[in-house]
């Protein structure tokens, strides 16, 4: 049993193996060829895709064809330590060492993985795991044998804090500090030892090419300490984004942490949940530091990300278009650096990546890719055009309709009623056609920079001046959308009368796109005039076929165009 009390070899760590760090950080810090990050604080393009547990070559793969080209600033990738076994995605947070050899790829994956990311103009946030080490013992997924307390080549016993019980009273900064999170091994972050391997660990990251580090559990580590191992690295200004969920009344507050850079403001999430799901959203028209929230410059904020989508605190893909609004109006409002969270399906919480990670397309095997919903990938292009702009041209109709302008170079209005909402919006943006990059549709702003719309129930409209007109299309046929939930392994299929919707087969029925979940949807091309008739279905992963209830459905297709369908699953 490790004793409580500090054993007296722990302050006299030895000479040689304390020289042994300290020389190789030096070495780092002094070698004229050594890469150092590129990033200070986020810069113009300040959007992070978290893609939580994508295997690197994925990320490396999504850098090209999609983050890069859709303005996404910076990808946040999952922690790259060798970690303890197990299928469970904790166990990515339960380091047994510093190596680059965990679940997710190895050295060689994670190197490559930055330069095509840098080749494709999106910057590497990488999540670091250093408050604490693996409970249990066994062999890594680099190789490495370890017990508690024991990580052979990193750290020993002497290395731990005092406390070995789990934390049990955030009121009591001491036990928040120097207890255990959830029963690991924590490190004693105060020891010039722990300090200087962190940092030799941190500048590993940095000499590959990372851009910055989130820093996990930020909270449990005094902010002195970050501060310390901060002054070690190779680049000391690197960019920080630091863990620290607030917690009212609590010891420890995010304040604490704002000299050593950015902190997650944890309350931002929590309250767009409640505000969308059973407040106003005319509410919203002061949100940000009038909310008691960090100041805006040093700010992440989130919908949701892996932890707050499983304990129910925030929002998730499961909540439809509560979800999908609540980040369109993240990436329109002017508060903070956005994180858009991008993870997969989970029934248990516990649930590790689909195929360990990789991603073989978005939308399949239960991958959500959320950062490439066209309702979110397309604001993020409006928030870079519109950064450094104020709200301008409010407007709401007390309830959960709302508008606003962010200056001359964007506007977006949001309604997240039952029923559609017609208006006349006045924005303070240019006379001339813009393109809506929520529908693909044109507008124009007349002279009085006054536009007019019909917003569907929950859908937005959002135009900004680097969007100035719409993809030309000369299709005609039918455009579906379909509101109809499912379990885990389904999908939503229509079919109908017409050889292009299978004749009737649900063999070749045609899958629609979840990726604005809950609705599905699919263009299908067919000729001008075309009358027919349809129907929903839902196929699990063994072909079961459940057809939605009632008649079949009919539509034409009109002299020019497609016929836009909103529908609802009948039960």
């Amino acid at each position: 049993m490790k004793p409580l009390v500090k054993p007296p070899s722990r302050s006299r760590r030895t000479a040689a193996a304390l020289a042994f760090v300290t020389a190789a950080v030096t070495a780092v810090l002094a070698s004229p060829g050594a890469p150092t990050a590129a990033a200070s604080a986020p810069g113009d393009r300040d959007v992070t895709a978290e893609l939580f547990e994508w295997s690197y070559a994925s990320v490396a793969k999504e850098c090209t064809n999609t983050l890069g080209p859709a303005g996404y600033g910076y990808v946040e990738v999952s922690p790259a330590t060798e970690h303890i076994q197990g299928p469970q995605w904790w166990t990515s947070y339960q380091p047994v060492s510093y190596k680059i050899a965990g679940r997710l790829g190895d050295r060689t994956a994670f190197k490559n993985m930055i330069d095509t990311c840098h080749a494709a103009g999106v910057k590497v946030v990488a999540d670091a795991v250093i408050n604490h080490m693996a409970a249990g013992s066994g062999t890594g997924t680099g190789g490495s044998a370890y017990t508690k307390y024991n990580y052979p080549g990193t750290y020993q016993s002497q290395d731990m804090d005092d406390c070995t019980t789990t934390i049990n009273n955030y009121a009591d900064r001491w036990n928040v500090q120097h207890c255990e999170l959830v029963g690991l091994a924590d490190l004693d972050t105060n020891e010039p030892y722990v300090r200087t391997r962190i940092a030799q660990y941190l500048n590993d990251l940095l000499s590959l090419g990372v851009d910055g580090l989130r820093i996990d559990a930020a909270k449990h580590i005094a902010t002195e300490d970050i501060a310390a191992i901060k002054a070690q690295l190779a680049n000391p200004s690197a960019y920080l984004k630091q863990e620290v969920i607030y917690g009212a009344g609590e010891a420890v507050q995010p304040t604490e942490y704002l000299p050593n850079g950015d902190v997650q403001e944890f309350r931002y999430g929590r309250d767009l949940k409640r505000v969308f799901t059973g407040e106003k959203l005319a509410e919203l028209k002061n949100f940000g530091e009038a909310w008691g929230y960090l100041p805006s410059g040093q700010a992440a904020v989130f919908v949701d990300n892996w932890d707050t989508e499983r304990n129910g605190s925030t929002l998730n893909y499961k909540d439809g278009a509560n979800y999908t609004l609540a980040n369109v109006f993240m990436l329109a409002w002017p508060y903070g650096s956005p994180d858009v969270h991008s993870g997969y399906e989970f029934t248990d919480n516990d649930a590790g990546p689909p195929n360990g990670g990789t991603v073989n397309a978005c939308f399949a095997d239960g991958w959500k890719c959320q950062h490439k919903w066209p309702e979110i990938q397309s604001m993020v292009g409006f928030h870079n055009t519109a950064k450094g702009q104020s709200v301008t041209d409010w407007w709401d109709n007390g309830g959960n309709q709302i508008a606003f302008g962010r200056g001359s170079k964007a506007y977006v209005a949001i309604n997240h009623e039952s029923t559609a909402l017609t208006r006349t919006f006045q924005t303070s943006l240019a006379a001339g056609d813009y393109c809506d990059v929520q529908s693909g549709k044109g507008v124009t702003v007349n002279s009085a920079g006054q536009f007019t719309a019909t917003l569907g129930a929950n859908t937005a409209v959002a135009l900004q001046v680097n969007a100035r007109t719409c993809a030309a299309s000369s299709a005609t046929g039918a455009s579906f959308a379909v509101n109809a939930t499912t379990a885990v392994g389904q999908n939503v299929y229509v079919t109908g009368d017409q050889v292009a919707l299978g004749n009737w087969d649900t063999g070749s029925a045609l899958k629609l796109d979840p990726a604005s979940y809950p609705v599905w949807k699919l263009d299908v091309a067919l000729p001008a005039g075309t009358s027919f008739a349809y129907k929903y279905l839902r196929k699990d992963g063994g072909g079961n076929v459940t057809w939605e209830s009632g008649a079949n459905r009919t539509a034409t297709v009109p002299a020019g165009g497609q016929v836009a369908l909103n529908d609802t699953w009948r039960d």
